[in-house]
């Protein structure tokens, strides 16, 4: 499959978009008209052909313009990678899992050859082609984990796990929503989900810590996460809060179609051979609203959704100062009429 990778901003200009197989292939994230918390954990199995689920990893047209942005935000931030000194093994674990997956499944684009611990990886659209040996650091230009992840789209956390406890102790963060790695790095599962409303009193975290404690080598899974961003911006990390969160106040009726994004992650959770370590990968794609209501049933949806949202979850998402002019933007999109089972278009 040949991919047409498209040249756009994620700032300043905001030139992304998404063309019309993007929006076809988009998560959408609710399979009824209403949204609630639950452990929606899945096996990470492939999913429908061209559906962002078909493989593993999924690079998509968005990716030279993503790594391109990665690379400026490190140039501002370099602390949006850190690695805690023990977790080495699982950098290298990290190393391996994406090259194989990306050469795997896009090999007209990435290729990996190796010969014993000697490995080439060559990855054409970033023009790169790198002999290094396998578990030797110095004979990469970056940190393994900061090597492979400045060539994969997505955010990556790599948590230790001891104790019956996670722990986050690694992580590449540059395209998240409103979170810090350099805050949480070394937190403990409850620390890091502390300020998550309602979740708590719902069992939902303890119920998930216990699934990802067992969680077996070779059977990767997968759940989606939902917020709504202001611009197509992916780096709305609290560093760089006063850059974005002005855009709140941007919206008005005559631009909502245009400003606001639903914002979707697909996060996967594998665990590492070597080390015993949990990767948590976290894929945001985006989509403006005049984009979502090409999609009837998706318009329809999302207007319910947001239209009867639980006022202390909008306000944890951050949606409360744009939400109602964004719900009378998609009610001119609800026919009233009703909507079929599941996340995909009709």
């Amino acid at each position: 499959m040949t991919i047409q990778f498209k040249n756009e901003t994620f700032r300043d200009d905001f030139t992304f978009s998404n063309s019309p197989e993007a929006i076809q292939r988009f998560p959408f994230p609710f399979d009824k008209d209403e949204y609630m918390y639950a452990v929606n954990i899945e096996q990470h199995m492939p999913g429908p052909a061209k559906s962002t689920t078909e493989f593993p990893i999924d690079i998509d047209e968005h990716y030279v313009s993503e790594m391109r942005d990665r690379a400026l935000v490190l140039k501002e931030d370099p602390l949006r990678c850190q690695a805690l000194p023990h977790m080495l093994t699982a950098e290298w674990d990290l190393v391996e899992l994406l090259m194989e997956q990306m050469s795997k499944h896009y090999p007209e684009h990435f290729s990996l050859t190796r010969d014993g611990d000697k490995w080439r990886w060559v990855n054409r659209p970033l023009g790169i082609d790198q002999h290094f040996t396998f578990g030797d650091t110095a004979t990469l230009p970056y940190p393994p984990m900061e090597y492979v992840t400045r060539q994969c789209q997505g955010d990556f956390a790599l948590i230790d796990q001891r104790n019956d406890m996670l722990w986050m102790d690694a992580g590449m963060i540059t395209t998240q929503a409103d979170w810090s790695l350099d805050f949480d790095i070394g937190m403990s599962w409850t620390e890091w989900h502390g300020p998550v409303p309602l979740a708590h009193e719902m069992g939902v975290m303890d119920r998930a810590l216990k699934f990802m404690l067992n969680l077996q080598q070779g059977r990767p899974v997968r759940r989606l996460n939902w917020t709504m961003t202001i611009n197509p911006r992916l780096d709305t990390s609290p560093e760089n809060y006063h850059k974005w969160g002005i855009d709140r106040t941007t919206v008005t009726p005559e631009n909502v179609g245009d400003k606001v994004h639903l914002r979707v992650e697909l996060q996967a959770l594998w665990r590492l051979p070597r080390s015993n370590a949990i990767v948590f990968s976290i894929r945001a794609y985006m989509i403006k609203m005049e984009e979502l209501v090409t999609v009837p049933k998706w318009g329809r949806r999302l207007h319910r959704v947001l239209r009867d949202l639980r006022p202390e979850l909008a306000d944890y998402k951050g949606l409360t100062r744009f939400r109602d002019m964004t719900v009378d933007y998609l009610a001119r999109h609800d026919d009233g009429a009703p909507t079929s089972p599941g996340f995909f278009p009709d």
